[in-house]
C-alpha cells in the first residue's frame, strides 16, 4: 500500500519488490510511520495498480493543519470513474493493449466518493473547503464552478497563495489534488453546476443546490490568507545537480511507439528504457542532501502526470520558461510535447519509483527509479 504524496521512511512507501514483498492473500503488514506534513493526501495499492484502482482499491489520507482556515465544512470529494456493464457490474478488460499505448482505461461512470450524486446540498453564504482527489486510473478531470469563484489554497497537499485557477477550471491528472475554497454566493433556493470541460464530451458532475435556508451570513468571509507552509527544505538552484528524463512511447508518438511495442510487451518508456518490476536498477542516483533539477520531456501524443515518490518537489519551469507560483506539487501534469522542470532536496534515502500515474502507461513501460543514496 502506497501513502501517496505522504513523505514515508522509504520501508514503508509499499512498493512490491522495491521496498517490501507484495502482501499475499491472509498476510498482514503493519505500516508504522510519523507524518511530518498537514495536507491531503491518499493511498492505493502499487500491485497490479491499474486494475486494483480500477476496482476502487484507494481512500482518502486527511492530515490536517494546527490551525486550520475558517470555512463552514471542510468536505472531501474522492473523484474517480468506472468502466460499468448494463447491470452495473465492473467491466473486466483491463490490460486492454491498444487503451495501454492510448490515454489509458476511460470509464463511462464517474463517481463523488463512489456514489453519482445529481444533487448536493449547500447554504448560500457558506464557505467550503473542498478537498479534491483524483483517484481515477486514467481520467483526467477539468472542472468547472459554473457561477462561483474558486480559490486554490493548497495542491497535493501543500498550501500556495490563494488564487483563481486558470481559465475558471480545477484541472487534476490521476493522483493529483486540489484543495478548493467555494463561497456560495447564490440565493436560497438557486442551483450552481459543477461541469467536467477536459474532454470534447464534457458532461455535468453535480448539481450544488442552495437550501431554502435564510442567507447564512450577510457579508462574505474576509480573504482567507495563506495556509501554513509545510517542512519541504528548499533545492539550491544554482547548485543542484542537472538531469533530463524523456518521456517515450505510445501511439501516435512516432519512432519511440514502434520501438516499445517491439516484442517486449511494453508500450512505453523513460530515457528509452521500459521499466519493469524485475529489473529496478535505478535510472538516477542522487547524493543525500543535494538539490536535483530533472527536466521532464515529454516526447509522445499524449498527456502524463508524472509521480515522484519520497519526495515532494517545486515545478520551477514549463517549456523553458519560469513558473509563476513555483507550487510544490508531488505529481505533475505534462501535456503532450511539452516539458516541465522540477526541483527538490533529495534528503529521504532509499529507491523511489519515478513514473506517469495513468496506470496503465506506469504498468506499461513509464516507470523508472531514483535512488538517494
Amino acid at each position: 500500500m502506497h501513502w501517496h504524496g505522504v513523505r514515508v521512511p522509504n520501508a514503508m512507501d509499499g512498493v512490491p519488490f522495491l521496498t517490501q514483498k507484495p502482501i499475499a492473500p491472509g498476510e498482514t503488514f503493519t505500516y508504522e510511520f510519523d507524518v511530518p506534513d498537514a495536507g491531503t493526501y491518499w493511498y492505493h495499492p502499487h500491485h497490479h495498480s491499474a486494475e486494483q484502482v480500477g476496482r476502487g482499491l484507494a481512500g482518502a489520507l486527511i492530515v490536517e493543519e494546527s490551525e486550520p482556515l475558517v470555512v463552514n465544512r471542510d468536505l472531501v470529494w474522492v473523484l474517480r470513474d468506472w468502466r460499468l456493464a448494463r447491470d452495473a457490474s465492473i467491466v473486466n478488460d483491463f490490460g486492454d493493449r491498444m487503451e495501454v499505448t492510448m490515454a489509458g482505461r476511460i470509464g463511462n461512470v464517474v463517481t463523488i466518493n463512489g456514489h453519482v450524486p445529481e444533487k448536493i446540498s449547500v447554504l448560500a453564504g457558506e464557505r467550503l473547503r473542498l478537498r479534491l482527489i483524483n483517484a481515477a486510473p486514467a481520467r483526467i478531470f477539468g472542472l468547472e464552478f459554473r457561477d462561483l469563484r474558486p480559490l486554490i489554497v493548497a495542491l497535493d497537499g501543500q498550501p500556495v497563495e490563494p488564487r483563481e485557477p486558470s481559465d475558471n477550471r480545477v484541472v487534476l491528472g490521476p493522483a493529483m489534488r486540489a484543495d478548493v475554497l467555494l463561497d456560495m454566493s447564490g440565493t436560497p433556493g438557486a442551483t450552481a453546476s459543477v461541469v467536467d470541460t477536459f474532454y470534447r464530451d464534457f458532461y455535468k458532475l453535480v448539481e450544488l443546490e442552495y437550501g431554502k435556508e435564510p442567507l447564512l451570513r450577510a457579508q462574505p468571509l474576509h480573504a482567507p490568507s495563506r495556509i501554513r507552509s509545510n517542512t519541504m527544505p528548499e533545492p539550491d538552484i544554482d547548485n543542484a545537480e542537472k538531469h533530463t528524463a524523456v518521456l517515450g512511447g505510445g501511439m501516435m508518438s512516432g519512432r519511440g511507439m514502434m520501438m516499445g511495442m517491439s516484442g517486449n510487451g511494453m508500450g512505453w518508456s523513460i530515457n528509452n528504457v521500459a521499466g519493469t518490476s524485475h529489473d529496478m536498477t535505478p535510472m538516477i542516483t542522487l547524493s543525500r542532501g543535494r538539490s536535483c533539477v530533472i527536466s521532464i520531456r515529454n516526447e509522445t501524443a499524449w498527456f502524463h502526470p508524472i509521480h515522484l515518490h519520497g519526495h515532494s518537489f517545486r515545478v520551477i519551469a514549463r517549456n523553458g520558461q519560469p513558473t509563476r507560483d513555483r507550487e510544490w506539487l508531488d505529481t505533475v501534469l505534462i501535456p503532450p510535447r511539452e516539458t516541465a522542470d522540477i526541483a527538490f532536496v533529495a534528503d529521504n534515502p532509499g529507491d523511489w519509483m519515478f513514473h506517469c500515474h495513468i496506470l496503465d502507461h506506469q504498468d506499461g513501460g513509464m516507470t523508472a527509479v531514483i535512488r538517494v543514496a
